[in-house]
């Protein structure tokens, strides 16, 4: 039977192709020019704005995939990965040092069961526990910032971690984003660039199917 990861997997590459339809039924009032001419007006702020918006998100439990794919299609899927992983891993640290220092009982509260195999983990692997649940989201993302602040990780241990794990699912999400911003502006090279993009998400969904497994037979769950 399909487990409940892999299900929201199909879920989000449903959601993509339909979005896709969507932005290329519409591209004629989905304007592009509007995004890049918004983008253009505030100049080298940009960035700054937006990496200041995706690290507030991120602690205030709002959806960090919106501002991964935002961040696509508004700077590209180079600069937009750069500027994703800053705002992920900004806002990471900030709930990490909220949860250490000054809501250590809320953030446990919250935090549950799952506060118990996040302590054993990282007791037992150090980083390497950190950069695992960064690759496979087993535990709600938000969530897993505040929880890992009440473990024994070191702050620039969780910090390099963080930024590096997440790298390889926020570049592939940023694609996504600009992938689905050249479907709605209806780019020569519109059609390879949305298969491309389905190709990645599913090359995701695989891998972390691969790693949870490997993880399991490891520790010895069915």
């Amino acid at each position: 039977m399909m487990n409940a990861e892999a299900g929201r997997r199909v879920l989000l590459l449903v959601v993509v192709v339909a979005g896709c339809a969507v932005a290329f039924y519409w591209r004629e009032q989905f304007s592009i020019a509007t995004l890049t001419a918004w983008v253009g007006q505030l100049g080298w702020t940009a960035p700054l704005v937006f990496i200041a918006c995706y690290a507030a998100a991120t602690v205030l439990f709002l959806p960090g995939l919106v501002f991964t794919l935002a961040g696509g299609v508004l700077f590209g899927p180079v600069y937009g990965t750069v500027y994703n992983l800053t705002g992920a891993t900004l806002g990471a640290t900030l709930a990490f040092l909220t949860a250490r220092y000054i809501a250590s009982d809320w953030a446990a509260q919250r935090s549950g069961k799952r506060l118990r195999q996040l302590k054993s983990g990282v007791e037992a692997e150090g980083w390497r526990f950190v950069a695992f649940v960064r690759l496979v989201p087993l535990f709600p993302l938000n969530l897993l910032n505040y929880a890992l602040g009440l473990t024994n990780i070191r702050l620039s241990h969780y910090i390099v971690s963080s930024f590096i794990f997440m790298a390889p699912g926020g570049a592939a999400y940023t694609y996504l984003g600009y992938a689905g911003r050249e479907v709605a502006g209806g780019g020569e090279d519109m059609v390879r660039k949305a298969l491309l993009a389905i190709a990645v998400l599913a090359s995701i969904a695989f891998a972390s199917r691969i790693l949870v497994r490997r993880h399991r037979r490891k520790t010895g769950e069915v």
